[in-house]
């Protein structure tokens, strides 16, 4: 089932236009994961995430984008990235995943 509630994307106000759009790809990328009913490319959210880490390589940050992006969303990018890395190919579905 698609998420129907509308909700803003965690952002900083610091971050470029290019910093935007590089976050923005990994929450797409993560909610593709939850929506889709073939789930995501394990190496597509890897990309993205990999991406995601020059904008925000510390860890307390990307926890605190985490923790906000689930209370948004329902979405959890740890637990996305997880099974991704465990999957190392294939496919990332999440749907019925409990957070």
């Amino acid at each position: 089932m698609a998420q129907t509630t509308n909700y803003e994307y965690p952002l900083f106000p610091d971050w470029s236009t290019a910093d935007i759009l590089t976050v923005t790809r990994l929450y797409q990328a993560i909610e593709a994961a939850y929506e889709q009913p073939r789930g995501v490319e394990a190496a597509t959210i890897l990309a993205a995430y990999r991406e995601f880490q020059t904008v925000v390589p510390q860890k307390f940050e990307e926890k605190q984008l985490d923790r906000d992006f689930q209370t948004a969303s329902g979405y959890s990018i740890y637990r996305t990235v997880k099974l991704a890395r465990q999957l190392g190919t294939g496919r990332v579905n999440m749907k019925g995943t409990q957070n």
